[in-house]
């Protein structure tokens, strides 16, 4: 359903830095970098779907209030690293790894990136 999702960030590399270490326990790598983008992607997808960038207007990126970007993660253990990497490379706790009350296997962590923008890691396997 959709093409690919850009979140903004006031330092790309310091975002580069925080991504690198957290999308690769959820199967993403880095497939792209310029001085206004860096582009990740997974599996053995060669077109980027998720996207850092500096805001193409030049002003200050913010965080949307209400808006998140929530990774699918293989299995309960991928979310529970997804996590863990996420506060050891400095983003700020919304919701520690658990089932949720969506569905009966809706396991999810929450996490406020580097510039504030929401994040979750969600496997709906019942491991």
């Amino acid at each position: 359903m959709l093409l690919y999702v850009t979140l903004g960030t006031n330092d790309l590399d310091r975002a580069g830095h925080f991504y690198d270490a957290v999308l690769p326990v959820l199967g993403y790598r880095r497939q792209h970098y310029s001085q206004e983008e860096i582009g990740y992607s997974a599996g053995g997808d060669t077109r980027c779907r998720f996207w850092v960038v500096t805001p193409f207007n030049r002003r200050r990126a913010t965080a949307g209030n209400g808006a998140m970007v929530a990774f699918s993660a293989d299995t309960r253990a991928a979310v529970d690293a997804f996590h863990a990497a996420a506060i050891a490379a400095g983003a700020a706790d919304e919701g520690g790894p658990g089932l949720r009350s969506y569905h009966a296997h809706f396991y999810a962590a929450y996490v406020r990136d580097l510039d504030g923008n929401k994040l979750s890691a969600v496997c709906e396997s019942p491991e």
